[in-house]
């Protein structure tokens, strides 16, 4: 498996996304046996990076990704978790909590669920708009000095935020949104501010949360404790419109004889050396066709027929619910 960097931080090509394991996309899709062998199999191929979260579950996606890496060598993984999101019993009870004393306390939930002495990459789900970001950061860095951290991330930054940040305490990455159809990196300033300052970028969902994949036909299908039926781009006249993109791509994927996911992949490891995307999967079949995306050669001009089809601000509908948007890109 290709390296990349984030910042100075070393990890795979391509990471493997664990959320979906324990949380978001249906309750009668779990399974955790083979969402175990799934990231078993994952470091087998060469996968070195795990992203989680304490607010997966909660909590749950930490507990099953520990077991996952319990007994293997401790530099054969790279282990990246997030806090700031809290979650309540009802969904009005969700914030965001980015004081330093939330900091210090969730690190030390973190490592006992993950049954380790420290996490490789530590990031800000949220920015918390009743603390100055430089209060934050200042705390995380204090977790690096502990060793309870070895790098620090954040997550739906914008531009402005992330300079305020890396000025504080050196930022290894950002992670946001980023496929085909959420292009907003692109456009907001943050990649390039990331390629400015030597910042490495995640891009979650690089699969537009399966969409991109071609495997979704109807909205009927998902489950009714699926994330996705709440998705404007998955509802109404959206998700029509939405799947007639998704078929041209993948048409142009039939005619490079790869997979709709390959070929979605390898254009976001196309856009930048420093990006790497974390599609998430709890299924062996599917993590063995996603890595295989690392292999696809893309010529600039496939990368323009691609974006031809798919141009910046071509999906329908926004990538959260409206009352989710606020949080994104503070």
């Amino acid at each position: 498996m290709d390296k990349r960097m984030l910042g100075n931080l070393t990890v795979s090509a391509l990471g493997l996304g664990c959320m979906g394991m324990s949380d978001f996309y249906g309750q009668n899709q779990r399974d955790e046996a083979e969402s175990l062998s799934t990231i078993d199999r994952a470091l087998e191929l060469g996968v070195t990076l795990l992203d989680t979260a304490d607010m997966y579950g909660p909590y749950t996606n930490e507990e099953l990704v520990g077991k996952a890496v319990r007994g293997r060598a401790r530099d054969s993984f790279v282990l990246a978790t997030k806090f700031g999101i809290v979650r309540g019993p009802r969904p009005e009870d969700r914030g965001v909590n980015g004081r330093p004393e939330y900091v210090k306390q969730s690190i030390d939930g973190s490592l006992k669920r993950l049954g380790v002495e420290y996490v490789d990459l530590y990031q800000l789900h949220r920015v918390d708009p009743n603390t100055p970001i430089e209060d934050t950061v200042g705390a995380m860095a204090e977790l690096v000095k502990a060793g309870k951290v070895r790098h620090i991330g954040l997550s739906e930054v914008n531009a402005n935020t992330l300079r305020k940040a890396h000025s504080v305490s050196p930022i290894a990455s950002v992670q946001s949104e980023y496929s085909l159809w959420t292009r907003d990196p692109e456009v907001d300033g943050v990649l390039e501010v990331c390629q400015e300052l030597g910042i490495g970028f995640l891009a979650y969902s690089p699969l537009g949360r399966g969409f991109l994949t071609g495997q979704i036909k109807r909205f009927e299908d998902f489950d009714d404790a699926d994330y996705r039926r709440f998705s404007p781009r998955f509802q109404g006249e959206n998700f029509q419109k939405n799947l007639d993109l998704v078929a041209r791509i993948s048409q142009l994927a039939e005619e490079r004889s790869i997979t709709p996911s390959q070929l979605a992949l390898a254009w976001v490891m196309a856009k930048s050396p420093h990006v790497v995307p974390i599609p998430g999967t709890k299924r062996r079949k599917y993590l063995e066709e996603n890595l295989k995306a690392v292999d696809v050669p893309l010529t600039s001009l496939d990368i323009a027929l691609v974006e031809a089809v798919f141009p910046i601000g071509a999906a329908v509908g926004t990538r959260y619910p409206e009352a989710m948007m606020g949080s994104v890109g503070r």
